[in-house]
């Protein structure tokens, strides 16, 4: 067996008074394609420096082979100290080619010769990328590799790795890229290393298999606390479980929206005045936009209803951004009209996530330091809405500073979603974080009342979110096509369509045939668990308010003793709930009902 060609054994690392982890083993062998997984905050990027020798560990031993290039490309590169992108993706620890450099740039997009400190995200990205592939790595070192490239960039990074002959570690919220790139997976979880001989594609079901038998081992141990420090691994099985029936939602609504579109590609919306469900909420009218001699948006009629979710793909300088601006009355159009309705409430979310001041605490950003949050009417206590978000209540004191940037972008959504709003705007935003935070994110625009436009390079989530898709070649002609991103490269090309996980139908799918029906007792914990699951959390929100009285225990400490025993009660009562329901549902749905 040959060996290594980067070893890092008994690695260890504190953070404060606390380990971020210990005793990690990593070995990464001649041509591994590797996906590191783990949670925002579990220490990925930090994991990534240690090995590409960076930083320094506080215990292990790290060993390269001998004349082996380790190359690390960043999330974002430091281009401070040169004039041009050239001059930066010219230096670097082994100086590449220039000629090589010139040449990656060219079929990334990318012009070299712009001012390093005036450059966007998106170039200083292409130009780390060209000088990272230009320096003949042996081992490359991949830190979200597809923020700020279009999907025509990710598609040609995508075909480099694919013929690259050297080991790659990858770190990518991007599930399509990870899929069809890796071989190998390390699972970063609560400051152990797992290592698996399968790619990202076989990634979660082995998760779901980890954390069923520590669900089991606890169990029979009765450990009552670590049950309850397992409280985000039991959600997120069960997000993921109700996310199998969003998907089969979205199938439908894609179907019914089918139905509405006309031959031009124009949405037609139901005449039904008193029925705010289908009215039109933006409605384009031959709008055409030009910026000098080019037509940026061409002749673009739309209409889009309460309830659609748009995603809005294309290369950069396409035009997304202008069209978004368009339809949210943010830029007029050179002719033809936008109109609005009178009572949208727009939420937009765009990608520098300025809100997240550093000096801030989390309580200072979702409640302005109080205990109590209105989550779209509904007082909330802080501590139980950052369980909604994937956070450990712990968390409320702590510094937005000292958070990493997929839990900024986290907190920026609980945040957000917050608040009364009928129309969510979401400007790239899969950068930064993990993929139990996407699955939430799926999950919060699926329940989401209103109108979402999304613009995102992300083709697994749009896939996974959208019903509609508006796609832009860089001509002015905007595609209008039900469906994710997986259709719209369908419609323009069907031979290089990639293969989606499941495509939305054109018409409603016939009925699958029934196979058996579910017991009386069944049907009937189906139907009702949902009521009783509302009612337990109705009563845990009124204990908790009870005890936020800063008095109680000294004034009642046998009152504050049955209220902290029934939260507890009410709360073990509801995740059995859920869990009955949620397997009925899977049950039911695999019948046919």
């Amino acid at each position: 067996m040959a060996a290594p060609i980067l070893s890092f054994e008994n690695l260890g690392l504190s953070q404060g008074t606390h380990w971020l982890f210990r005793h990690l083993d990593v070995f990464v062998g001649e041509r591994d394609r590797l996906a590191l997984i783990g949670r925002n905050g579990a220490g990925k990027t930090t994991l990534l420096k240690l090995l590409a020798g960076r930083i320094e560990a506080d215990e292990g031993t790290r060993s390269v082979r001998p004349g082996a290039r380790v190359i690390l490309l960043e999330q974002d590169p430091d281009v401070s100290g040169f004039a041009t992108l050239r001059d930066f993706a010219l230096a670097g620890q082994y100086a590449p080619p220039a000629h090589e450099v010139e040449a990656i740039a060219s079929q990334l997009g990318t012009d070299l010769s712009r001012e390093a400190a005036t450059a966007s995200g998106g170039e200083r990205r292409r130009a780390a990328i060209a000088r990272a592939l230009a320096s003949e790595p042996d081992l490359l070192l991949l830190d979200e590799p597809t923020n700020h490239l279009d999907i025509s960039a990710i598609d040609w990074l995508e075909g480099w790795l694919g013929r690259y002959s050297g080991a790659f570690i990858v770190i990518s919220h991007d599930r399509a890229f990870l899929t069809r790139l890796t071989r190998q997976t390390l699972w970063l979880d609560r400051g152990a290393m797992r290592r698996n001989e399968i790619g990202f594609g076989g990634f979660e079901d082995w998760m779901e298999a980890v954390y069923a038998e520590e669900a089991r081992a606890a169990e029979k141990l009765d450990a009552k606390l670590k049950i309850e420090a397992h409280w985000l691994e039991r959600g997120v099985t069960a997000r993921r479980k109700r996310n199998q029936g969003r998907l089969s939602k979205l199938w439908e609504m894609r179907a019914q929206r089918a139905a509405m579109v006309g031959p031009q590609g124009v949405a037609k919306i139901a005449v039904a005045a008193d029925d705010s469900k289908t009215k039109s909420v933006i409605a384009a009218e031959h709008v055409t936009k030009n910026f000098g001699e080019r037509a940026i948006i061409r002749d673009l009629s739309l209409r889009i209803q309460r309830g659609d979710r748009i995603g809005i793909v294309g290369g950069n300088g396409a035009g997304k951004t202008t069209l978004l601006k368009l339809l949210t009355g943010e830029l007029e159009p050179d002719s033809g009209t936008v109109t609005l309705a009178r009572t949208l409430d727009m939420i937009f979310i765009d990608q520098q996530r300025s809100l997240m001041q550093a000096d801030k605490s989390v309580r200072d950003v979702l409640a302005e330091g109080g205990d109590w949050i209105d989550v779209r009417g509904v007082r909330k206590h802080v501590h139980g809405y950052l369980k909604d978000f994937l956070f450990d209540p712990s968390l409320a004191e702590a510094k937005i500073g000292t958070l990493s940037g997929g839990e900024r972008s986290r907190l920026l959504f609980a945040r957000e979603f917050a608040r009364e709003s009928n129309l969510l705007v979401l400007d790239e935003p899969t950068n930064d974080l993990d993929l139990e935070t996407l699955d939430l994110l799926q999950e919060v625009i699926a329940d989401y009342d209103g109108t979402v436009l999304i613009v995102s390079h992300d083709r697994d989530f749009l896939d996974r979110t959208v019903t509609v898709t508006l796609g832009l070649d860089g001509s002015g002609t905007v595609d209008v096509i039900v469906g994710g991103y997986a259709d719209w490269v369908a419609k323009r090309n069907p031979k290089s369509a990639p293969r989606a996980e499941k495509k939305a139908a054109a018409a409603p799918a016939p009925p699958r045939p029934v196979s058996a029906k579910l017991s009386y007792k069944d049907q009937r914990d189906l139907d009702l668990l949902p009521k009783r699951i509302e009612e337990l959390e109705a009563a845990i929100a009124g204990h908790e308010e009870a005890l936020a009285d800063p008095a109680l225990y000294t004034r009642d400490p046998t009152r504050f003793a049955a209220l902290t025993a029934a939260i507890e009660k009410a709360r073990g009562e509801k995740d059995a709930a859920e869990e009955r329901w949620l397997e009925l549902a899977e049950k039911a749905e695999g019948m046919g009902q």
